[in-house]
């Protein structure tokens, strides 16, 4: 194909989301292409993916198992409804999701997207308590910097203040914990930061202000990623589980970034050891090829809408894609994907390599700061006085036109590769970065 064939004459028609449209529609990066570790650009130039395309490419691009099961299921059966009728595929993949979630996560409910799933997550922790006869657990508690995506309930118990300031009141009833980052104490931490898990106690806080009989669940990222990859420090997640349990109120883990893989488990609840009461999922489901996601649900709170006249809904919520026959295809082909090259724990062989890597930035001009842990990594730079972000986006400007894709949030660099990435690669990224940084304005 040639490069007018790509590249659309007119690109007004289209409102890009998350995207400075008049900067981008004036000098455009467009991808044609892509294979495994790469992105093919407009002009044919080859672009190392250094975010998994937006978190979400665990197994790298066109995997020929997973556009295969697309081919075929396209061309068998292309749309099932959800609501009182079935097919197989989306059975077996809640199968196959349960046998890699933590134990006693044996049941999932189909979204289509991260945002879909918060959602979810939220109206079945309201209606569990509903059912459990403790209707005045109303009350949400997320967490300042937190991205629980851009759904109402999502920006809600989300902490992003640009993503919160344009939309109102919001959903009532909601209260945040403070966020993690404390920079002068945890700067250049590798993993886990000592200080800052007795920042967990503030739900304590919380529950004495409004009374434990009125709040029913709190939602945090374990690793928060949009807002610049938060790890949580040591101790904090577990002492959030302990202070949920004390008062009965529902934990959820959004993974929405950090399931399948990324941290080098299956799940960042198994990595961390601590048993949430959901779990949010999305991005690496389906390796991105097609909107899907999955809320995966304790025993305890599936069961107990399971009561009353069976041929009664026990739970009136639901999307017209949940389960779609393609979706459900590509799914169950990334599972096995990644079992095949098991890529569910491939980042704990990594982590140290790729450690070393980043944190060989650290003298590198503007840096104030690096994290990571699994496979994510974050390099926050000092910001230009009176602009914010644009240093950040000078560099991921500079990355692109060098062969690297980046991601930057404020004026944080954000990483996240696929999971197939290999040594070479990453050399290859932190030597770009090395240079995009030291000839940063």
């Amino acid at each position: 194909m040639s490069d007018a064939t790509n590249v659309p004459n007119d690109l007004n028609a289209f409102w890009m989301p998350f995207t400075a449209n008049r900067q981008f529609k004036k000098q455009p990066r467009m991808f044609v292409g892509a294979k495994d570790m790469h992105y093919t650009t407009s002009d044919g130039r080859e672009v190392l993916d250094g975010t998994a395309g937006l978190w979400c490419c665990n197994a790298g691009h066109c995997r020929p198992k997973i556009t295969e099961a697309i081919q075929q299921q396209a061309g068998e059966l292309d749309y099932a409804p959800a609501f009182q009728m079935g097919h197989p595929k989306a059975f077996q993949l809640a199968n196959r999701l349960v046998d890699v979630a933590p134990d006693g996560m044996d049941h999932v409910f189909f979204t289509n997207s991260g945002s879909e799933s918060v959602e979810t997550s939220l109206k079945i922790a309201l209606a569990y308590h509903k059912v459990k006869g403790e209707g005045s657990r109303t009350r949400l508690v997320g967490r300042e910097r937190g991205y629980h995506g851009v759904n109402f309930g999502g920006i809600s118990v989300g902490g992003i203040v640009a993503n919160r300031k344009m939309f109102g009141t919001l959903l009532t009833g909601v209260d945040h914990l403070p966020h993690t980052h404390l920079p002068d104490q945890n700067a250049f931490t590798r993993g886990e930061p000592e200080h800052g898990g007795d920042l967990a106690d503030e739900l304590e806080r919380i529950v004495a202000l409004h009374d434990a009989s009125t709040v029913a669940a709190v939602i945090v990222e374990p690793v928060a990623g949009s807002t610049g990859v938060l790890i949580p420090p040591k101790g904090y997640l577990k002492r959030l589980r302990d202070i949920c349990t004390k008062h009965g109120i529902l934990l959820i883990f959004d993974e929405v970034i950090t399931g399948f893989g990324r941290l080098g488990s299956p799940f960042a609840a198994q990595h961390f050891d601590v048993m949430p009461d959901m779990i949010t999922t999305a991005k690496g489901l389906t390796n991105g090829v097609i909107p899907m996601g999955a809320v995966f649900v304790s025993n305890e709170i599936h069961d107990a809408f399971m009561n009353g006249p069976e041929h009664l809904i026990e739970f009136f919520h639901g999307y017209t894609y949940s389960g779609n026959p393609i979706a459900s295809a590509a799914g169950l082909a990334t599972l096995e994907t990644y079992a095949e090259e098991g890529l569910l724990t491939r980042a704990a062989d990594l982590d140290s390599y790729w450690a070393d890597a980043l944190h060989s930035l650290k003298d590198a001009k503007h840096v104030i700061d690096i994290r990571n842990i699994g496979l994510i990594g974050a390099i926050e730079l000092e910001g230009i006085a009176g602009e914010p972000t644009k240093r950040a986006f000078s560099c991921f400007l500079d990355a692109y036109e060098r062969g690297l894709l980046i991601r930057t949030t404020g004026d944080t660099i954000a990483l996240s590769p696929p999971l197939i990435i290999e040594k070479s690669h990453i050399d290859q990224l932190v030597d770009t970065l090395r240079t995009v940084l030291n000839e940063a304005a």
